[in-house]
């Protein structure tokens, strides 16, 4: 019997599954990484870090599986986690992690050049994609800027661990590098335009579509991961984009929301849109043919564990008994509200400036009320990003959900009653895994084309309603989350300023 190995790459851990062509989960295994933080808005990792887990996740599922020979092989990781190496792949400097938003200076200047494939992406340059800080270094750190041989996503950095060869991902270039599929492909005029006219020759030599074979796994990769069988190594992506793939494929009106650590809000249309409040349309970033379009929280599941461990100092062990308590407490009538922008705002107001809040304390505040609190702020962000895509022209008619999420049962409801509409959640499996099976499935020619794997490979879900009694009570808290965003704004700009902190 052959297998398919999925790996994914994560926030926190490396997550590695092995499944049957037939998409029945033979094996799964997980290993974590450190990240430091070195500054406020700083997010770094180590590369080396990221391959050892994935060297240990993927020797606990093979074990697992009873070590079967491996047909195929695809990647997804977090984006756009930018890793800075030299001619031997060896790094530079810590990687600047997804959630890193040092280059909003840098951000913000992209807005101001006027270019055509810049429509592809609202007019500008996201805080968290490789092209600003790429910026950021140039500027920053000129020396190792200028000695990297590579500035790459960390999908390409596993890939090349594997193949020996320098692939880049289509969604993570369509997406994340202003590359143009329809057009002249990499945009080196734009890069010079944002100062970095090197930037094209440290990037990946060629660009592979998601699904498309890059090359088998070398020698040396198998020995270390202890593989066997012809291990093809398919073109995957981006961790949350590529989740479509695994919710039954995409569809008209049918939303991805992969709620984790951050959120990530990720849908496909036939006809392009242009509303300032998305990331994309991206053209062929996943299927050939359609638009990919996203938006999302930059911080979802990591503000309730900083609330809960970090500022309510409780153990991940006793957090359930905090849930149970603040899910008795009435919706929205704790007299507090939390603002989810800790580390910034990716969608609709696309501003990396914007810090959390918490507002309405008093010394009687109990804990539970604070947690509360903080679950319907991220919960209203979660609705703000969903009301972006209507107004926008993006339909929204069914939405599934799966992450971090379905640990969190206060988290799940509030978030189906916020919305006003059932959740589709998917149970069981990681959605990351599952996708990269259905790539590598394809790629391997044991499925055909991603649309028909994807239905093939659907997952086991469940409908979570929303309880309609707490409607009039979360409507008065989303109108009070939306004002407090503006009334907030301009302190927030003035405390992410970096010179206010310099000594």
């Amino acid at each position: 019997m052959t297998a398919l190995l999925a790996i994914d790459l994560g926030t926190e851990s490396a997550r590695v599954a092995v499944y049957a062509d037939d998409g029945t989960a033979l094996g799964h295994g997980e290993s974590g990484y450190p990240t430091s933080y070195p500054r406020p808005g700083w997010a770094e990792q180590d590369p080396r870090d990221w391959w050892r887990a994935v060297v240990d996740a993927v020797g606990r599922a093979m074990e697992e599986a009873g070590r079967p020979e491996v047909a195929g092989v695809a990647v997804a990781t977090t984006a756009s986690t930018v890793a800075v190496l030299d001619d031997r792949g060896a790094p530079l400097r810590p990687a600047l992690l997804w959630m890193d938003n040092r280059a909003s200076e840098e951000s913000a200047r992209t807005a101001e050049v006027d270019h055509p494939v810049l429509r592809y992406s609202g007019g500008s340059d996201a805080v968290e994609w490789l092209v600003p800080k790429a910026m950021w270094l140039a500027a920053n750190e000129p020396e190792a800027y200028h000695r990297a041989e590579r500035i790459v996503e960390a999908v390409d950095y596993l890939v090349w661990r594997l193949t020996g060869r320098w692939a880049g991902s289509q969604m993570n270039a369509v997406c994340k590098w202003n590359h143009d599929p329809l057009g002249a492909g990499f945009p080196v005029d734009l890069y010079a335009r944002f100062g970095v006219p090197e930037l094209r020759g440290k990037l990946p030599d060629t660009v592979v579509p998601v699904g498309d074979p890059v090359g088998e796994m070398t020698a040396a990769a198998r020995a270390e991961l202890g593989v066997r069988g012809p291990a093809l190594v398919c073109s995957g992506g981006i961790d949350a984009h590529l989740s479509l793939l695994a919710v039954g494929g995409a569809r008209d009106g049918r939303v991805s929301v992969v709620s984790g650590t951050s959120t990530a809000f990720i849908t496909e249309v036939d006809e392009p849109v242009f509303p300032p409040t998305v990331w994309g349309p991206y053209p062929d970033a996943l299927n050939l043919g359609s638009w990919l379009i996203e938006g999302g929280q930059v911080a979802s599941g990591s503000v309730l564990t900083w609330t809960g461990e970090h500022l309510l100092g409780l153990r991940r062990a006793d957090l359930p008994a905090l849930f149970e308590e603040a899910a008795a407490l009435p919706p929205a009538d704790h007299g507090l509200l939390v603002l989810d922008y800790f580390m910034g705002n990716r969608t609709p107001l696309r501003d990396p400036r914007l810090r959390g809040a918490v507002l309405g304390l008093t010394l009687g505040t109990t804990p539970a009320q604070v947690y509360r609190a903080a679950v319907e702020g991220v919960a209203y962000g979660t609705r703000r990003v969903l009301e972006s895509f209507i107004e926008g022209g993006v339909p929204v008619e069914e939405v599934f959900i799966s992450g971090g999420v379905r640990h969190n049962p206060l988290w799940l409801q509030t978030t189906s009653d916020v919305l006003g509409r059932p959740l589709h959640l998917v149970t069981g499996d990681n959605l990351t895994l599952r996708a990269c099976s259905v790539i590598a499935a394809v790629g391997t020619g044991a499925a055909g084309s991603l649309r028909e794997a994807a239905g093939a490979f659907a997952p086991r879900y469940r409908v979570v309603e929303p309880d309609t009694a707490h409607a009039d009570a979360l409507e008065r808290g989303y109108g009070d989350y939306l004002a407090a965003s503006d009334g907030t704004r301009a302190i927030s700009h003035r405390l992410s300023d970096p010179a206010r902190r310099r000594p």
